[in-house]
């Protein structure tokens, strides 16, 4: 078996060995009701996720996801609720500042690390100016789309895949695509090729922000109501989950149907550990646990390949 197609591989496997380790634990969790409740917070990770892919597709990391997805949550939960119009018009503005955020760390050569950090503060400190207090209403037609109920397959794992294979498709195989990604992989032999890095860039970014849009009001359509803090951790989740699904922080290498498997092995990880008891303030360190055993196993494979 080829490297490559052991790493591809090693993403499923880590969701398959989570899913019959909560199968083995939970019986009942093996139905149709079952594996809906344990994912039915996998679709806006699987968001969060494909929106951090983007940007480390470009070399760059994304602090500020998790705050901007709760921001969209209040915007929609009162703006969009009240003033359909008005709502939608802060929400494109919301992609456009993050066109704006990947334009002006191109063209000032600034760490993304930093001013992403700084504008999660941003991004927070409007949400809580909007609704200082959790509160709002989810659109009636985001709940209804959120509570499909499809048959023989649970929604969010349907939603999961259509998500992973679109972006395949856009990102893998369209000729904009291998431009993205050459643009994290070699950007200065792009640059010569005739390429604008500052507009791959700003677009690379407004395409991660309209899927934190996607993930914000995914989110509001479960909870049904908003909190500036509900997706604090999000952006902990997207970056392991586009680790998980063996993608890299440098070369623009990443795999957007091992992104949102990752996405799907960390929603269930979660249910995972509520039923083995375990306390909710050490759930994130667990979580983390398992990241790191993931990653270990990748590199004795890695390892192992290299040997033979």
């Amino acid at each position: 078996m080829s490297k490559s197609l052991l790493r591809s591989l090693l993403p499923f496997m880590s969701l398959a060995i989570v899913l019959g380790a909560t199968f083995y634990v939970q019986p009942r969790t093996m139905s149709y009701f079952g594996l809906n409740l344990m994912l039915q917070y996998a679709v806006p990770i699987a968001l969060a996720t494909i929106a951090q892919m983007f940007i480390i597709t470009v070399n760059d990391l994304d602090l500020s996801i998790g705050p901007f997805v709760g921001l969209v949550g209040c915007i929609s939960a009162t703006l969009l609720y009240t003033n359909p119009l008005l709502g939608i018009l802060a929400l494109l503005l919301c992609i456009a500042a993050y066109a704006a955020m990947g334009a002006l760390i191109h063209r000032r050569n600034l760490p993304a690390i930093v001013v992403t950090l700084g504008l999660s503060f941003v991004w927070l400190g409007i949400a809580v100016l909007i609704l200082p207090s959790p509160g709002g209403k989810a659109p009636e037609w985001l709940k209804a789309i959120m509570s499909v109920q499809l048959p023989y397959i649970p929604f969010p794992i349907v939603a999961a895949v259509v998500i992973g294979i679109a972006v395949h498709l856009a990102l893998m195989l369209s000729s904009y695509g291998v431009i993205a990604r050459g643009a994290g992989g070699n950007p200065k032999a792009m640059e010569r090729a005739g390429w604008s890095m500052l507009k791959t860039k700003a677009t690379m970014y407004a395409i991660a922000g309209f899927f934190g849009v996607l993930s914000g009001l995914s989110l509001l359509g479960l909870t049904t109501s908003a909190d500036a803090h509900v997706a604090d951790r999000y952006t902990l989740y997207s970056i392991a989950g586009v680790i998980l699904g063996g993608g890299e922080f440098i070369g623009g290498r990443v795999s957007p149907l091992g992104a949102v498997v990752g996405a799907l092995t960390l929603a269930l990880a979660g249910s995972f550990l509520i039923f083995l008891n375990i306390n909710p303030d050490w759930q994130i360190g667990a979580q983390g646990a398992i990241l790191i055993i993931v990653l270990a196993l990748k590199s004795l494979v890695v390892f192992w390949e290299q040997r033979r």
